[in-house]
């Protein structure tokens, strides 16, 4: 058994896929099947990947969750060498910054469907 990808569903699985793109410089489509509801996304070089899914009745998870709101089930984080331009990039890209801020060396942003991502630096 071995683990290819993680599955972000979407209202339009290939806008979502072509904002990771840009965010992910290097990554390109593994595997098209010329489906508008279902991209797949990899590194270079191979390896674990993510895919997108067109669901209709997508509902964006709201961050931080609160009670009777859609909540973030899973979340990518995103290791970076400098938070402020990789920062300025994914805004730039299409992201949009979360008001909520958990350190100072995290910054939490939306993509374009309203899933959470985290860039970070490693703590000096």
């Amino acid at each position: 058994m071995r683990l290819t990808a993680a599955v972000l569903d979407a209202p339009h699985a290939r806008g979502l896929a072509h904002f990771s793109l840009r965010l992910l410089p290097g990554w390109g489509v593994w595997r098209d099947e010329e489906s508008p509801d279902w991209v797949h996304i990899r590194p270079p070089g191979g390896g674990t990947g993510l895919s997108f899914q067109t669901e209709p009745d997508y509902r964006p998870p709201v961050w931080p969750s609160g009670p009777d709101r859609p909540r973030m089930m899973v979340h990518l984080d995103l290791e970076v060498d400098d938070l402020e331009r990789e920062t300025t990039r994914a805004v730039a890209a299409g992201a949009r910054p979360a008001a909520h801020r958990p350190r100072e060396d995290v910054r939490v942003l939306l993509d374009p469907a309203g899933h959470p991502f985290c860039l970070y630096t490693e703590s000096q």
